[in-house]
């Protein structure tokens, strides 16, 4: 590409949006609808622009001068509005977390699979030979031990105190959720270790359970809380992995800015799990240990679920 042509042709547009961002001034509110929509498309043509300069003119001063035009038009588009806390967060959950969501759903559906493929061989394995578990997973054979006893250890939740286990519970599903989303800065491998031995875990626990005929006594304690929480590792794992595949293929943009670009999104996708998971741990301290029949602890898994991914997929079109 000669930059000569390059520049010739678009150079009209990258004018037009340099007047409209000197007449927007301190704000966009002194711009007119039909200006401040030409705004937004001629700031997206530059940002491509841009892109096509940085790979096919890496040395050529258009590339600075459009990075200085491009860094103008995001500090005035995206720049903080005046409104307050409360207003922020309303925007936050009313759009920006579910948009984050429907975005990247892929790489959530592929941490989903990393989760549950490790579960079902675990569940085969162990439901086959339980004597495997610890092979598996160096210290499961414990927990494979209480389930051949009938020993239902989340019932001490009862005894110990509700709220205090809610608090352990959500600081301890806060970390593993963490723990998957950061995971990513080392190119995904620490979430992939994450959502395997989570996932190889629940498998075999649960196919000890089979084994051992102590199935309804495991399912009628993780229905309740499951859908909330697993979604949740899902998500924070799916943000992770967007993490690892934006330094493993940046596309047009370096790595490093590839990185941020992630790591903005992944950061509105982990911030939103912290608030699920404080409900997961309230649902598993309060509703999953109680004596209540099955049939309530399924229907608070399905109205969570339903609320849940309606919310995600529906709200902020």
């Amino acid at each position: 590409m000669r930059p000569d042509d390059f520049i010739a042709r678009r150079r009209e547009h990258w004018q037009r949006l340099d007047t409209l961002l000197e007449r927007a001034g301190a704000g966009l509110s002194g711009l007119g609808a039909d200006e401040l929509r030409e705004l937004g498309r001629l700031y997206r043509q530059a940002a491509a622009d841009l892109a096509v300069a940085r790979r096919d003119l890496p040395t050529h001063p258009v590339v600075a001068f459009l990075n200085g035009l491009v860094a103008r038009g995001h500090g005035m588009i995206y720049r903080e509005s005046g409104a307050g806390g409360a207003a922020r967060v309303r925007a936050f959950f009313a759009a920006d977390l579910p948009r984050a969501f429907r975005a990247t759903w892929p790489a959530t559906l592929a941490a989903a699979l990393m989760f549950f493929l490790p579960a079902v061989a675990g569940f085969l394995v162990t439901f086959q030979d339980p004597t495997l578990a610890g092979a598996l997973l160096p210290g499961s054979e414990q927990v494979v031990a209480e389930v051949q006893a009938g020993h239902e250890w989340w019932l001490r939740i009862n005894t110990e105190g509700r709220a205090q286990a809610s608090a352990e519970i959500m600081t301890n599903n806060i970390g593993v959720a963490f723990r998957a989303f950061a995971g990513g800065v080392v190119l995904g491998v620490y979430t992939l270790y994450v959502l395997v031995t989570n996932g190889l875990f629940l498998g075999i626990v649960a196919g000890a359970a089979q084994r051992f005929a102590f199935a309804d006594n495991l399912w009628g304690f993780i229905a309740a809380h499951g859908v909330v929480e697993l979604s949740v590792i899902f998500i924070a794992g799916g943000a992770g992995l967007q993490l690892g595949w934006a330094i493993l293929r940046p596309e047009l943009l370096t790595r490093r800015a590839a990185l941020v670009v992630a790591a903005r999104r992944a950061l509105l996708l982990i911030l939103g799990c912290i608030p699920l998971l404080v409900i997961a741990g309230l649902i598993e301290a309060f509703i999953s240990p109680a004596p209540l029949p099955l049939a309530v602890k399924l229907g608070v898994a399905l109205a969570s679920g339903v609320a849940l991914y309606t919310y995600l997929v529906g709200v902020g079109r």
